[in-house]
């Protein structure tokens, strides 16, 4: 068969939902025999970044890798931003690129290119994938490919990328005569009894433990066994960014999100923490703040990591467990089980102060004297109208901190968002691919005016398939987090954010596109606007237009402790936004 052929049927095999793409004339072949062979979609995207954001979704709601393909040159290097935020994100993915045939490649001449837009794709993602291979014979398909998708789901989960000549495509193999992979992966380091007795004893001294629960969670797959121990010892649980979704939001031991646009009580909480078990997060400024000594304090902290260069890191004085997170944490389940009792008799006083301290500092009073809608407000009330939803899948900017402080996350919902790479323009191709991995549920895309245009191109996506993906769009006619950064170190300077920068009318273009879309302007609309969106079967289009003076709050004051935050303490340098 060809080796385009046994493409698509090895991604069968697989059990992959559907490949993203963009059409171009270097996958012509691959995408041909995925047409003929019929059982996995093929989902044509208008840009090939929305591809790879789309094959990050998918990879993130499944667990098996998403795939995207582009065609050489520009398609290639159009994939290089959604590669990057998998590789920081550990989603695991597959990346096809066509190359041109083998006798068009320059080689070793001394000259830019020879084929036409015959790019080097293979180089250039090197920094951001876990391996790219060129695909130089036809007969090392087979193999690539099997090791391909095991690492992209092996250790720390991220992509990997295939490119593969025009000429390759086409030609014919027996795959039964190609060479197979042999796995050869030396097995990841396991915690020892010893470990887990160690946080057993320093748990029982502690009096103000928390669990620091990260992103590595749902990449490792260990949220069963994670809620299992929680509810085994009862001690808080704070999260990071990444893991929005590691405890329901009315979970008694969920204690919010912390870092730089944290919760205030979960930040306050944190300060006071006199133990910390780090699960699968890489404790990086965004969570901690720049006082990493502050941060560390005389407190113990054990990390567990499957990375051993992610610990001690930035915080230094950890004790470092170099661990996959499953066998970590079922091994913690065995050895605190008898404890059980102690533990949780042992932390009520302080769970009761973390309550004492979320009621006095509630989400909804950061903003309390702005204009208009609250945006963490309406984040509740759309929450609380999309029970029933898979995911929520964030852009980037000040509505994925409203949407990280105060979604109202249920049991089993995803939340997703651009953490590493902090991409504007994830948020709607990353639906799609959310929205078409569960297509039993509806997905609730969140974006800012800003984010949403950077790929809005697929709203023409969302209306041809006639996707269950209910959109809304946070418009404050700004870049809002650049604004808020210009507010606090430019004097008020609004160059590119506010001036010289606008947003069209959002109700307006879904309605070209044929999608059922509405505006809410007033914060007594609110609910009717959301319960409107929520009863509708199709894709939909909600506009929530807010101040562009709102800014997002709390925010750690940049060169100060977990405990001082913005607006009432004020950073004494500057920061990244």
């Amino acid at each position: 068969m060809k080796v385009a052929d046994y493409i698509a049927e090895f991604l069968a095999e697989k059990q992959v939902p559907a490949v993203y793409e963009l059409v171009g004339g270097m996958i012509t072949f691959l995408v041909d025999s995925l047409h003929r062979h019929g059982q996995t979609k093929i989902i044509s995207m208008h840009h090939e970044q929305g591809a790879a954001f789309a094959a990050e979704g998918a990879g993130r709601m499944t667990g098996i890798p998403g795939v995207a393909m582009a065609t050489s040159g520009p398609g290639a290097t159009n994939l290089l931003t959604g590669i990057g935020s998998c590789y920081f994100d550990s989603t695991p993915a597959v990346f096809i690129t066509g190359q041109v045939n083998r006798f068009e490649r320059k080689g070793s001449r001394d000259i830019r290119q020879l084929g036409f837009q015959e790019t080097n794709i293979v180089e250039m993602v090197h920094p951001i994938v876990k391996r790219a291979w060129s695909v130089e014979e036809p007969e090392q398909i087979v193999a690539i490919l099997e090791e391909a998708f095991q690492l992209a789901t092996s250790g720390r989960p991220g992509p990997v990328l295939i490119d593969i000549p025009m000429d390759v495509q086409r030609a014919d193999i027996d795959p039964e005569a190609c060479p197979r992979f042999t796995s050869t992966s030396a097995k990841a380091s396991t915690m020892t009894l010893t470990d887990a007795q160690s946080i057993r004893d320093a748990l029982l001294r502690a009096k103000r433990p928390l669990i620091l629960a990260g992103g590595g969670i749902q990449s490792a797959h260990a949220l069963g066994s994670f809620h299992e121990l929680v509810n085994i010892i009862q001690v808080p649980v704070v999260h990071s960014l990444m893991a929005v979704d590691a405890l329901p939001w009315n979970h008694p031991m969920n204690a919010g999100m912390i870092g730089s646009y944290g919760n205030r009580w979960s930040n306050l909480a944190i300060s006071e923490a006199d133990l910390l078990l780090v699960l699968g997060s890489r404790l990086d400024v965004r969570q901690t703040g720049s006082d990493t000594e502050g941060f560390k304090g005389d407190r113990e902290i054990f990390h567990i990591d499957c990375e051993a260069g992610e610990i001690n890191n930035r915080i230094h004085g950890c004790h470092a467990i170099v661990s996959d997170l499953n066998p970590a944490i079922e091994m913690l389940i065995e050895t605190l089980k008898p404890a059980s009792a102690e533990l949780k008799n042992h932390f009520t006083t302080w769970v009761d102060s973390i309550d004492v301290l979320r009621r006095e500092w509630p989400d909804i009073n950061e903003l309390q004297d702005i204009e208009g809608i609250n945006p963490n407000k309406a984040m509740h009330q759309l929450s609380q109208a999309n029970r029933n939803a898979s995911a929520f899948v964030v852009d980037v900017g000040q509505h994925q901190m409203w949407a990280a402080q105060s979604l109202e996350m249920q049991p089993g919902q995803r939340f997703l968002t651009s953490g590493g790479m902090g991409s504007m323009g994830f948020g709607l191709p990353a639906a799609i691919g959310a929205a078409i991995a569960t297509p039993n549920s509806p997905v609730i895309m969140i974006a800012g005016d800003g984010s949403f245009q950077c790929n809005i191109q697929e709203l023409q996506t969302v209306a041809r398939l006639g996707l269950n993906l209910k959109m809304v769009v946070i418009n404050n006619e700004c870049h809002g987090m650049v604004r808020q950064f210009q507010q606090s170190y430019f004097e008020g300077r609004y160059q590119s954010t506010m001036w010289g920068y606008s947003a069209p009318n959002f109700e307006a273009v879904a309605a070209a596109y044929g999608i059922a879309a509405r505006t809410v302007e007033d914060p007594t609309g609110v609910d009717d606007a959301v319960a409107w969106q929520a009863a509708q079967t199709g894709p939909s289009l909600l506009q929530v237009m807010i101040s562009p003076l709102a800014n997002a709050y709390p925010k750690l004051a940049f060169g100060k402790g977990m405990a001082s935050m913005e607006p009432h303490v004020l950073s004494e340098e500057m920061e990244a936004t």
